[in-house]
């Protein structure tokens, strides 16, 4: 996040399995599969909330 977009970001820990990205408390994207999100999914869904 700090190189791609600029922004810190804040790591809380969840429930087991559980892995939500969240942008001033709304999720713009989570685990919905075995697999995780990519770094490039990260940054291109917190980018899209952000209007960059």
């Amino acid at each position: 996040m700090k190189d791609e977009l600029d922004l810190e970001a804040e790591l809380k820990t969840g429930a087991s399995g559980i892995y939500e990205v969240a942008v001033d408390g709304k999720v713009v994207i989570q685990k919905q599969t075995l697999a995780f999100p990519t770094e490039q999914e990260i940054v291109d869904a917190v980018s899209k909330v952000l209007g960059r």
